[in-house]
């Protein structure tokens, strides 16, 4: 069964041994955000070789028949941070075959919502 806890926090490790371990050798990662697809090996480099300390919380996750989708907040001690939501497809052995990954900054409202005085925060 697939930890999205455990794989984050791989991810944010950049742990290129334990992340391996998840991926089928002909995986498929996506990233929409901005339109790239990766062997399981361009991920890891892509993820491993990214400048900074991380850390990573899941937010939430959900599994339905092989795929679970999760979200998490990615961020680094700079004040840098994301949100991502990620679409895992696993094979019949529990090894990930496809993950399809969205990002979106972690932002305030546009000012023209402000001053509209709607909304409140969602976290503290």
């Amino acid at each position: 069964m697939f930890d999205a806890i455990a794989f984050m926090k791989a991810v944010a490790a950049q742990d290129a041994d334990a992340l391996r371990d998840y991926f089928a050798k002909d995986a498929a990662i996506n990233w929409h955000d901005s339109n790239e697809c990766f062997t399981v090996e361009e991920y890891i480099r892509a993820n491993c070789e990214y400048p900074g300390d991380w850390q990573a919380n899941v937010i939430r996750a959900h599994k339905a028949n092989d795929v679970t989708v999760f979200a998490a907040k990615v961020y680094n001690s700079e004040g840098f941070a994301v949100h991502v939501v990620s679409f895992v497809t696993l094979d019949e052995s529990g090894k990930i075959v496809r993950l399809d990954e969205y990002f979106s900054d972690c932002s305030e409202p546009p000012q023209w919502r402000k001053d509209m005085k709607i909304g409140r925060p969602i976290n503290n």
